[in-house]
């Protein structure tokens, strides 16, 4: 079985030596997973130019993830995909552009070693959904495809998109990005200021073939299939309370849209002011504002930091409950969604290095709500794959960041590094435990269209959560993009 592993990602390097590499580097992909292109698009003057002048975006990539736990009853597993993606961005031609974009991965693991009901960080290599219903460990995805009109510095973009805002994220780390259909308007032409207004009607998950509702986990009266809420929001961060039945139920939409704002704002000097908003209509609503304040001292910086999120029950704790995963024993109020958090950190820039301490307390309400890849502990205390965002959580972490920059090449190495201490509530399931991370991304010097990553995580459960089984999550990515 190893052995099949090592050979697929020995191959992938091989097809990606320097003798392949293009001329000129046209896109790179920043340490979040995010893609950066290179080259300028170019402006026209007639429709066929516009096809003609386009670009093509090519991608393969490899990806393996080894989960082992320390107890010896529960079953460890290693997973290895291979997979590519090709994205066509046409010429400028009057204020219009388009984007489309195709993704595909191949999933490799034994059924003996792996059960694809817990094959946890790994499940984004394939979809569950078809794997149970079809045995396809194969998925293809259209994650892009709209059109685009920009006048001054404001741009209207309409179809399947990549929505990078504070609550959705393309959080492209696996394979294949999340991306919603809808309406995305941003703009910066209010001076000092960068605000983005979204209407998104569907989400299409990453390991998803089609979208879906943005708010609505699917069960059996949605479908006849095997483990239909697999083909539905089934986000680790989703409220599985609200079913399609309940909502049906309450007489609640199951396809509400999510409208959202997120902005920017830097007219006082060395202040960054971030505030954004998020609301499905009948069911539930949120909103964040953030400060950054940054001090210049000799030779470094110090940048305190302070967040606070408000979510508002509009009539989805009626339908599900105060928790995400539905079961609200512990609860004050287990019909409530009203929720708060409070985070602080304290970031300091010295040379190339970059130290953040960090804070969060989601308060004694309700669980944070946002299944759509974005995260509300994010820069404070989020590390790989930690979801902090039970009630009555606090987590404290210390993070060190040396190499990072915009650009997505990393020539001299990228490394993120921090150890989390999380302090759950035991009357809601909570667990505490320390978290202990590593990862570096690294571009060869020779050929930067060749990227790879290493990531490494450890859970130690501690106190009362020590009965709980400690792991390893280890990741290895690479990259040739063309």
């Amino acid at each position: 079985m190893l052995k099949k592993y090592t050979l697929l990602s020995l191959t992938f390097g091989l097809l990606t030596t320097p003798a392949l590499m293009a001329e000129t580097q046209k896109s790179a992909i920043k340490a979040n997973g995010q893609v950066v292109y290179l080259d300028q698009q170019k402006n026209v003057e007639n429709i066929q130019d516009m096809f003609k002048e386009g670009n093509f975006y090519g991608r393969l990539r490899n990806n393996n993830f080894y989960y082992r736990y320390d107890d010896s009853d529960k079953n460890s597993y290693l997973v290895n995909a291979i997979g590519a993606s090709l994205i066509y961005k046409s010429a400028n031609y009057n204020g219009f552009d388009f984007t489309v974009g195709g993704y595909a991965s191949r999933a490799f693991f034994s059924e003996n070693e792996s059960n694809i009901n817990t094959l946890g960080p790994a499940k984004d290599l394939l979809s569950r959904f078809n794997y149970v219903n079809t045995g396809s460990k194969t998925l293809y995805a259209f994650a892009q495809a709209n059109i685009a009109y920009t006048v001054s510095k404001t741009k209207l973009t309409v179809g399947r998109q990549l929505v990078e805002t504070f609550y959705t994220k393309s959080n492209d780390t696996k394979m294949i990005p999340n991306s919603f259909d809808g309406v995305v308007l941003e703009s910066q032409d209010l001076k000092d200021t960068k605000i983005k207004l979204a209407y998104l009607a569907k989400q299409k998950l990453r390991d998803h073939q089609t979208s879906h509702s943005i708010l609505m986990y699917g069960d059996a009266n949605l479908s006849s299939y095997t483990r239909p809420e697999w083909n539905g929001n089934d986000d680790s961060a989703m409220h599985k309370g609200l079913t399609y039945t309940a909502l049906k139920a309450a007489d609640k939409n199951t396809e509400a849209p999510l409208l959202v704002i997120d902005g920017q704002n830097n007219s006082v000097e060395n202040l960054q002011v971030n505030f954004a908003a998020y609301a499905v209509p009948e069911l539930l609503s949120q909103a964040m504002g953030e400060l950054n304040y940054k001090v210049n001292l000799d030779g470094f910086s110090i940048t305190p930091g302070v967040r606070y999120i408000q979510q508002f029950d509009n009539g989805a704790g009626a339908v599900g409950g105060a928790a995400l995963s539905g079961t609200t024993t512990g609860y004050k109020d287990p019909n409530s969604l009203d929720a708060q958090m409070i985070a602080a950190r304290v970031v300091a820039n010295v040379s190339d290095y970059k130290i953040n301490l960090g804070y969060t307390n989601i308060l004694d309400k309700a669980d944070l709500v946002t299944p759509w890849r974005g995260f509300p502990t994010a820069g404070y205390t989020r590390s790989m794959g930690i979801y902090n965002w039970t009630a009555n959580t606090k987590s404290y972490r210390i993070e060190l960041v040396k190499g990072a920059n915009k650009t997505g090449i990393y020539k001299d190495g990228f490394i993120q590094t921090s150890v989390l201490y999380i302090d759950g509530d035991q009357d809601k399931s909570g667990k505490d435990r320390v978290y202990y991370y590593f990862g570096y991304v690294k571009n060869l010097e020779s050929a930067p269209e060749f990227q790879y990553r290493v990531r490494l995580g450890y859970g130690d459960f501690v106190g009362p959560s020590s009965a709980t089984s400690d792991y390893l999550d280890s990741r290895l990515e690479f990259n040739y993009t063309f």
